[in-house]
């Protein structure tokens, strides 16, 4: 069985030009099946500034109500994912982008309204991989935005952290799958403002415990419950640090197992 390995790129990556097309430039060279799933980093945010469009951000979480939706679809799936895409075709990486929407491929349901109400924020129930695994078995590149769709006409806001966790187990059923979410940070750190701080493996018993002493904490939480559920679901291997561990990965990094 061949080994796939989908990198999901965060925020600061995707906000800085020249860092970003540094990446794409590497990754399209990485030899083997690959696919890159992406958020929507600074600009949504900014761009809902300038059409005066309300940003509410709840426990790191974008609310997203219909003008909010809109913004975000012509953002994450249109503007970042095609620049995305363009950028690998001229390092000669054939790519396509997706939503969920696309092949149907990432269905999601509605977030309940209670006990916070995130609007059109949706929660993956089905990963359908049959569409991405032909294009990957013909060396074509999947690249997925952070939008699903609840197979009922509705796209819905989805964390990119969790698709690249759905899709990975998803895929697990074609190959060996390998987890990368790739951050400016060099790893999961004991402190925020030492990179030598590294913590090199965490599994479920000392995560439990590194959470109870407050070394881990918000936003950094769902991250990992993403990385959890990959392991107990099939997914080989999963690892956090920033882009350098996909072309090395003897770089100090973190690394997780159940």
């Amino acid at each position: 069985m061949k080994t796939i390995k989908i990198v999901k790129i965060g925020g600061n990556i995707i906000n800085d030009e020249k860092t970003l097309n540094n990446f794409l430039a590497k990754f399209a060279q990485l030899k083997g099946p690959k696919v890159l799933v992406h958020g929507g980093g600074k600009l949504a945010s900014e761009l809902a500034s300038q059409l005066n469009i309300p940003v509410t951000m709840i426990e790191g979480r974008r609310v997203t109500d219909t003008q909010t939706l809109d913004l975000i679809t012509m953002v994450y799936a249109g503007k970042i994912n095609k620049q995305i895409v363009a950028q690998l075709q001229a390092h000669n990486a054939n790519a396509v982008g997706f939503t969920g929407a696309d092949g149907n491929t990432i269905i999601s349901t509605k977030r309940p309204a209670e006990p916070i109400d995130y609007g059109f924020a949706g929660d993956v129930v089905t990963v359908n991989p049959q569409i991405p695994t032909i294009l990957i078995n013909n060396e074509v590149t999947p690249v997925f935005c952070a939008i699903t769709h609840d197979a009922n006409g509705q796209l819905l806001n989805t964390n990119a952290d969790t698709i690249a966790s759905e899709i990975a187990i998803g895929l697990s059923a074609h190959f060996n799958t390998e987890l990368y979410y790739c951050l400016e940070k060099p790893g999961v750190l004991t402190d925020v403002d030492n990179n030598d701080s590294i913590i090199e493996h965490i599994n479920t018993k000392n995560y439990t415990q590194l959470k109870t002493n407050g070394v881990i904490f918000e936003g950094m939480l769902p991250k990992l419950d993403n990385c959890f559920h990959a392991l107990q679901h099939n997914v080989h291997k999963v690892h956090i640090g920033n882009t350098d561990i996909i072309f090395n990965p003897t770089i100090k990094h973190t690394a997780l197992t159940l």
